[in-house]
């Protein structure tokens, strides 16, 4: 079965078209939508796809059967809650809202359409991840301990060229929901989702109404600790993940776009357990990483066969945790999830929030 889909926005939507390239049985792109048609036609040709400056005439098309939204953040909700209501499946880059109410809002409208969204977190699908699951499926790791996370990039002014970045009335939130909302949800999955937060963030590489720094801690369901240390002005662009079970020590590579594609290291806790651990890693095959193994997963979920997909309510879960993390350092206080709804910061933790 092959699910027809426009892309809107040839920015980052150009990443997702390599995915749909490589799943030719399962995609066919139908348009690529941005009001800059020179740059939506460069990705257009790509794909043999039609270009269109107008949102509104691609719902329109009764033959799209799903729209895959790569706008300013601000746009995510209004324009995949439009979709639904024209009767297509969604797929939205992150974050998927500015608040935890809009997320709601999201989830409502979803519900009421019987149409599927899908938040992008395209960094699960490499074979590092695969054989991190086969080894606890195995027994092999044992409860999570602690876990310490990095994400140090490097972000100049030039990247803050573009008018909508570092704003809250656009970007809606700095390097904690815009870089490593990808490496929270990886310890999400790895020691389960985070139940309390602390934080402390700021503001000190660019010139920007966003932070730039931040460092963490969570409690996670599974029992785990963590720290995330993050800041947009280190010398290069790395992320790291160290995550220490019961059994066994991982370390990530430090690829900041692809972590799970390089290879990690599993170190047994007892040398005599070693041997099984790496009997286990190598018997993992590669697979589909990154954005084709998101797209992969999407049309199975499409097609009645649920599982590999990310969900909606992962998506929501991220903006809880964004939030989470906002109202821990403006208030100092250590914060549990879920969230209460009647907190104001819910509604928005922008200034106007």
């Amino acid at each position: 079965m092959t699910h027809r889909v426009a892309i809107l926005g040839a920015g980052i939507g150009a990443k997702h078209l390599d995915g749909y390239l490589a799943l030719p049985g399962r995609f066919t792109v139908t348009h690529i939508c941005d009001l800059n048609e020179g740059l939506a036609q460069v990705q257009a040709d790509r794909a043999g796809a039609a270009v269109t400056a107008s949102i509104a005439d691609v719902l329109a098309d009764p033959d799209v059967d799903m729209v895959d939204i790569c706008l300013p953040p601000a746009m995510h909700v209004p324009v995949a809650i439009d979709a639904l209501a024209a009767g297509k499946h969604v797929i939205v880059e992150k974050p998927i809202a500015g608040s935890v109410a809009e997320a709601d809002r999201l989830a409502a409208a979803a519900a009421a359409s019987d149409h599927q969204v899908f938040p992008v977190f395209q960094y699960r699908y490499g074979r590092a991840f695969a054989q991190l699951a086969a080894l606890e499926a195995a027994g092999l790791l044992g409860a999570p301990r602690v876990a310490s996370l990095e994400t140090h990039w490097n972000r100049k002014a030039d990247y803050y060229a573009v008018p909508w970045r570092g704003t809250w009335a656009h970007e809606m939130g700095g390097a904690v929901l815009s870089h490593a909302i990808h490496i929270h949800d990886l310890i999400a999955r790895a020691f389960g989702p985070v139940t309390e937060v602390s934080a402390m963030l700021g503001t000190a590489i660019n010139p920007i109404e966003t932070e730039d720094c931040a460092a963490l801690s969570f409690r996670t369901a599974r029992g785990g600790l963590v720290t995330s240390s993050i800041t947009l002005g280190a010398a290069d662009d790395t992320s790291r993940l160290r995550m220490v079970f019961e059994h066994a020590t991982v370390e990530s590579a430090r690829n900041p776009y692809a972590p799970g594609e390089d290879g990690w290291t599993f170190t047994a806790r007892k040398a005599g357990d070693q041997a099984g651990i790496d009997r286990v890693v190598s018997g993992v095959e590669t697979g589909l990483q990154g954005f084709a193994g998101y797209l992969d997963a999407v049309a199975d979920a499409l097609e009645g066969q649920p599982g590999g997909a990310v969900t909606l309510k992962d998506g929501q879960n991220s903006i809880e945790l964004v939030t989470a993390i906002y109202h821990a350092d403006r208030t100092g206080a250590r914060v549990a999830l879920p969230l209460d709804r009647d907190l104001e910061i819910c509604q928005g933790w922008g200034p106007a929030g």
